[in-house]
């Protein structure tokens, strides 16, 4: 798997080089703006890259727009988004855009090697990774919508699968059976009408059921 790595900050970018090096990805670039991340990108053709949401020369959504352009240009490249603070109208527009191969996760994130690289290689093997500060606020900020209808353990339930966790990794952050999980799930499926349908992944919509609309 190669990896780009757009980050302005020196000693972060060399960081992420070394963990995402670790992790068995080949770094075959690491820049410092949104314009020489496009160029990288274009010029190798990466499986995924890990980007900054705010880069040079603006410092406000340089990094999103750059990952947005990505997906456009290359649908098959992951992106792994990186931010200093909670900005959930970004993980919106790109996932409202994109539903696989999406992450967004807060800087301090990559201070727990493991978790970070968890991540990481759930976003490049075609998942979704979002901070849980992430997913909170978002969850807090819907009110008048199916969502309405969910329990609070729905709620939970649907939280850690907007985090990217399988129906395992619910289960043991709720202490719950794998059953209970799968019940869980299907009713969250029926009560935000998302029936079974062919080409549709209802655990994806059920999450960008929420992100859409932040």
């Amino acid at each position: 798997m190669r990896a780009v790595i757009a980050e302005d900050s020196v000693l972060l970018r060399i960081g992420l080089v070394k963990v995402v090096e670790a992790a068995g990805f080949e770094v075959a670039a690491a820049v410092g703006d949104a314009e020489a991340l496009l160029a990288a990108v274009e010029e190798h053709r990466p499986d995924t890259v890990v980007v900054d949401v705010r880069m040079p020369p603006g410092f406000t959504d340089e990094g999103v727009r750059a990952a947005l352009m990505i997906r456009q240009q290359w649908p098959d490249v992951s992106v792994l988004l990186l931010s200093q603070y909670v900005e959930e109208r970004y993980a919106a527009d790109l996932l409202a855009a994109h539903n696989r191969g999406i992450g967004y996760l807060l800087k301090e994130r990559v201070s727990d090697v493991e978790e970070f690289v968890a991540a990481l290689r759930r976003v490049a093997a075609g998942g979704t990774a979002l901070d849980p500060e992430v997913v909170s606020q978002l969850l807090l900020r819907r009110r008048s919508d199916p969502l309405d209808r969910l329990t609070p353990r729905e709620r939970e339930v649907l939280g850690l699968m907007a985090e990217g966790r399988s129906n395992a990794g619910i289960a043991e952050a709720l202490v719950v059976s794998d059953s209970a999980v799968a019940k869980h799930i299907n009713s969250i499926f029926t009560k935000l009408d998302l029936p079974p349908a062919d080409g549709d992944h209802r655990r994806v919509l059920a999450v960008l059921r929420f992100l859409s609309s932040a």
